[in-house]
């Protein structure tokens, strides 16, 4: 039983990142990803960034928060991102960066933070197929009004069976996760 539950669950996952596209929306938000010593963006995020880049050059994004946390001997993912953004002509204006987004939880609690602050209404997480059902709980939850998710390009990796399991018990954790009830701190 417990195995036909997990099953359904990944199969509502698979289904739910692969058929949001995203679309027009105040904001969106890259979750991070690891980038190399040298400030490049690794190959899971930089088909994230493709997939932003995307909807700003369509019209459908006009702000781009960019969030990720720093790795030991590496760049802040967030200032990694910006750079790439800016040098494929996004205004610097339009990219706001979140260097505290160690993790989904603290990178949705940023967004809504700036949401309230900013008097937004709707934002697009953007990431792979799989991180994008969690990502919307969590905004939801920190009390983003309207989210959506546009998934990167879909390129299957050897991790991709750890990925969807890690996405299965990350899910309910965040489920079950107590939030603040206060409005956070305005970015």
């Amino acid at each position: 039983m417990l195995g036909l539950w997990a099953s359904l669950h990944l199969l509502a996952v698979c289904v739910d990142g692969c058929t949001d596209r995203g679309g027009a929306a105040d904001l969106a938000v890259v979750l991070g990803n690891q980038v190399s010593p040298a400030g490049e963006p690794s190959r899971r995020l930089q088909l994230r960034l493709d997939a932003a880049l995307a909807l700003h050059r369509a019209g459908l994004v006009p702000r781009i928060v960019v969030s990720g946390g720093q790795d030991p001997g590496s760049p802040p993912e967030a200032a990694v991102m910006k750079r790439w953004l800016v040098e494929r002509g996004v205004p610097d204006g339009d990219v706001i960066e979140d260097h505290g987004g160690r993790n989904t939880f603290e990178t949705a609690r940023f967004v809504a933070a700036y949401m309230r602050a900013h008097e937004l209404r709707s934002v697009v997480a953007v990431s792979q197929y799989y991180h994008l059902t969690r990502t919307k709980l969590a905004l939801r939850r920190f009390g983003a009004p309207e989210v959506a998710g546009a998934r990167a390009a879909l390129e299957l990796e050897a991790r991709e069976p750890w990925s969807l399991l890690r996405e299965l018990v990350g899910y309910y954790r965040y489920l079950l996760r107590e939030y603040p009830s206060g409005p956070g701190d305005p970015p």
